[in-house]
């Protein structure tokens, strides 16, 4: 371990029983992927395999994430908060982070269910590049996003050619409703675009942001 690697380590508030939280983070679409727990053990091996390891504290005993599935998680970033008593981990994912299979382990145990119409632009965004994420990395038979990864990018250009003339015509219509749709459609195959040219959405966002800055 590094200097720089111990300082960070030693610098960390670590429970009464030797344990810090750590939010696991998708580096790519933000998506908070699980939360488990570390202790200074686990943290050094997550520093130095660059792959996220944990502490059991049902079986009290560390636990490589992805050792029995393959579902590892490439190290991006380690943060710490600002009182240094919880770890925020950005990870590549190779599989699903969640035992059931899903995505996340946030992914199908609601407590309050938001009104889709109420949720962040952020957020709905995030989700949808999260499902064509999966779609590609999965290749489910049946399911259009594998269909068109599968066509490739003349395909997915195609699509994405049909969908904005309909956007316009739509626009020319003067339907709301028909304009909804469409854009909604062609906002979908952009996605599958960024995915097949393998550019986060994030850097879209970075872009527009740095335009904002800038004006």
């Amino acid at each position: 371990m590094s200097e720089a690697d111990q300082t960070l380590t030693d610098s960390l508030k670590w429970g009464e029983n030797g344990l810090i939280p750590a939010v696991i983070q998708d580096a790519e679409t933000k998506r908070v992927l699980t939360v488990a727990y570390m202790n200074p053990t686990s943290l050094r091996k997550t520093i130095e395999t660059h792959e996220t390891w944990f502490y059991s504290r049902s079986r009290q005993t560390l636990w490589h994430k992805g050792e029995t599935s393959g579902n590892t998680q490439r190290v991006v970033s380690i943060e710490a908060d600002c009182d240094g008593d919880s770890l925020l981990i950005q990870v590549e994912p190779s599989g699903p982070a969640c035992h059931t299979g899903a995505t996340s382990c946030f992914d199908e145990n609601p407590i309050i269910e938001q009104d889709p119409s109420l949720a962040s632009y952020e957020g709905i965004l995030s989700r949808l590049e999260t499902r064509v994420k999966d779609r590609e990395r999965e290749r489910p038979e049946g399911a259009y996003t594998t269909y068109l990864f599968e066509k490739g990018i003349d395909k997915i250009l195609k699509k994405v050619g049909e969908e904005t003339a309909e956007v316009i015509i739509a626009a020319k219509n003067r339907s709301a409703s028909e304009l909804r749709y469409e854009v909604a459609d062609l906002m979908y195959h952009l996605m599958v675009l960024l995915r097949e040219q393998n550019l986060p959405f994030a850097e879209v966002l970075s872009e527009l942001n740095d335009r904002y800055q800038g004006r």
